[in-house]
């Protein structure tokens, strides 16, 4: 399984075990994760898709 570097919306930057990109209507890159540093659901983006 491939492993994805993502930053949640609080800053914490992690490894997630999948990150999925559904091709099907979605409002952006980000996805719902729980966070290991703040254990909570957060939407997380991965960290090489920042916008230039």
């Amino acid at each position: 399984m491939e492993r994805t570097v993502v930053r949640c919306a609080d800053g914490h930057v992690f490894t997630a075990a999948s990150f999925p990109m559904q091709q099907a209507e979605r409002l952006g890159p980000g996805r719902l994760v729980r966070c290991p540093r703040c254990a909570r659901l957060r939407s997380a983006v991965p960290v090489g898709s920042a916008k230039r």
